[in-house]
């Protein structure tokens, strides 16, 4: 009997925003996507059954093919380590959490083995990885890198929750971590729950929510998180109860701040919660940096890094660590959070088991599903929608350049769906930066979320430093820059003229590069806003019929996928489907 070819399938899943990942015969990414964009269900942690589907379809293969399926952490080494042997250690405290916890994980990732036999993939070999060692290998294995260190930092895996190795060739080891319950990332989620936002879900409005704040507090973050010389850190535990308890703040660190939790995303916010909110991101800078310093004396001579897990979603402090720190690069996983995990458990185990393995840089995160014309013709044509289908590509892009400059607002559905968090020029909305009503257009009336959150703006990577205090790449929304006219472009800077930016090249996407320079030639200003194509509490749409139904619920005034063009004007009333609460947004 003939070897398996080396096909390897890697999974995140059953804690939050599950995955899969393909890798193929020589080790590249072949397919990848988040099991919300199938289920419509944000932050699924279910068992990806729908993500696998589509990576096997992608690849055009079948279960008998793979050649390994690896689980992104090991879940009996967390539950002894973490839930166990903690547990015991506070019993009887901790008794009742204990018992709460214990039926999710006996009924969850204890029987993952059955939940792939449900999916049909009984007979394929399992390997698990630690939990930073996924995201180790998702950081490096597919950087521009042949050498870098590594930091990995998040809430917390089985029992590390922060990571410092080095990285050569296809080879890495990690050297050091911080455990449990020490971690910078169950620091930020407590934050995140005191200032009255969903952990796990909401800790990028934090982010957004810090410039209109003053650093008023980062003395009682010291307080809250002890950092030291070498870069490591540990919490006072009397301010947290994330370890023995799902309700994250204490009394404690209510009255350090002189304030009890904010009761929810209704409650108004004050500027005691923009300044706690700023506090917490130069805490988070300073700590960040620490542990980028820590990983340049572990491995000196490197001038490169990479970095992964939750807390590398932070773009502000990216930023600070590339301006402030030692490393002359740095290049951060796009799906840095828990789903990037299943590309990092994947590789660590296809370099194992293929002999053709190399590395191939991730340039791209286009790994989601594309539909082709039948597709879209067949979601406009069952809601009745008014479309036209444009003879050329360039018809289509100087017909939506004229759209963007009347100030159209477009969405925007092109080729693969992008894997991670960040819409890049294929599942996006755009508009136009130079008016400053487009950013609460956008914010209230189509995406229906907080007027205090910014927008990225998107740039040709040949041009960005005319507009932007930055050089070279920044493809992922991964790093902040500040803005060089702010007042040239109001909706995308923000209010400290920071601004998320993706650089956009011709190579990866070449239909999103040519409307900005289309949208150039007629304005002098080659900048769009970048959005993710979904509402407030929905992920980024998938399918076509997922466009078309965000399209008729929302104020988007023109829908574009592939050559196919829908004016919001031309649509009969009794089609839209915009509830009542979601109105026209109308300036003060």
């Amino acid at each position: 009997m003939s070897p398996r070819p080396p096909y390897t399938l890697g999974l995140s899943a059953l804690y939050h925003d599950s995955a899969a990942a393909l890798v193929g015969p020589g080790g590249e990414v072949l397919a990848a996507a988040h099991e919300e964009r199938f289920t419509r269900r944000r932050h699924d942690a279910a068992f990806p059954r729908e993500a696998i589907a589509y990576c096997l379809a992608e690849a055009g293969i079948g279960p008998t093919d793979l050649s390994a399926i690896v689980f992104y952490e090991k879940p009996f080494t967390k539950f002894l380590d973490r839930f166990l042997i903690n547990h015991i250690a506070e019993w009887p405290r901790s008794l009742a959490p204990f018992l709460e916890a214990v039926p999710s994980w006996m009924g969850e990732k204890f029987w993952l083995p059955y939940e792939l036999a449900k999916a049909g993939l009984f007979r394929v070999p399992v390997r698990y990885v630690t939990h930073h060692e996924s995201h180790a290998a998702s950081a490096f294995l597919p950087s521009p890198f042949e050498q870098a260190a590594i930091v990995t930092c998040d809430g917390v895996g089985e029992w590390s929750t922060t990571t410092v190795g080095f990285g050569e060739g296809d080879d890495f080891v990690l050297t050091q971590e911080v455990r449990f319950p020490h971690s910078l990332g169950l620091l930020y989620s407590t934050m995140t729950a005191y200032l009255g936002f969903r952990v796990n879900s909401a800790e990028y409005k934090v982010m957004g929510l810090a410039p209109y704040g003053e650093p008023t507090m980062v003395d009682k973050f010291r307080k809250l998180c002890h950092l030291h010389a070498d870069g490591s850190f540990h919490l006072d535990m009397r301010y947290f109860r994330f370890h023995r308890s799902l309700r994250m703040p204490t009394r404690a660190l209510e009255e350090l701040f002189g304030a009890p939790c904010r009761r929810g995303e209704d409650e108004p916010l004050t500027q005691f919660h923009k300044d706690c909110a700023r506090s917490l991101q130069e805490f988070t800078n300073e700590a960040m940096l620490g542990l980028a310093r820590r990983a340049h004396a572990s491995f000196p001579g490197t001038k490169n890094l990479v970095m992964a897990g939750g807390v590398a979603l932070n773009c502000v402090s990216n930023s600070y660590i590339l301006e402030h720190g030692p490393f002359d690069n740095i290049w951060v996983q796009p799906a840095a959070g828990d789903a990037g995990g299943a590309v990092g458990g994947a590789l660590m185990v296809a370099r194992e088991i293929d002999p053709d393995f190399r590395r191939h840089e991730m340039a791209h995160v286009a790994l989601g599903p594309a539909f082709g014309d039948a597709a879209i013709r067949e979601a406009m044509e069952e809601q009745g929608l008014p479309y036209r289908e444009m003879a050329s590509d360039e018809e289509l892009i100087e017909y939506l350049a004229d759209r963007l400059v009347e100030q159209a607002i477009v969405g925007w559905f092109q080729g693969r769906m992008e894997y991670g968090p960040r819409a890049l020029g294929n599942r996006s909305i755009l508009a136009d930066p130079r008016a400053p009503e487009n950013r609460d257009r956008v914010n209230l009336a189509i995406k229906f979320r907080e007027s205090f959150r910014p927008f990225a703006p998107a740039v040709p990577e040949d041009a960005v430093g005319d507009w932007f205090d930055w050089r070279g790449p920044s493809r992922f929304m991964l790093f902040t820059a500040t803005t060089r006219e702010p007042e040239r472009l109001p909706a995308i800077a923000h209010v400290d003229a920071s601004a998320r930016l993706q650089t956009v090249t011709r190579e990866h996407t070449p239909l999103y590069y040519d409307l900005h320079r289309a949208f150039e030639r007629r304005t002098g200003v080659p900048v769009l806003i970048n959005t993710s194509f979904n509402v407030r509490g929905e992920p980024i749409v998938c399918t076509p019929r997922d466009a078309v139904a965000t399209f008729l619920g929302t104020h988007i005034d023109v829908l574009a996928m592939g050559r196919f063009v829908a004016e919001k004007r031309e649509v009969p009333r009794e089609a839209l489907r915009v509830e009542a609460h979601r109105t026209a947004f109308k300036p003060d």
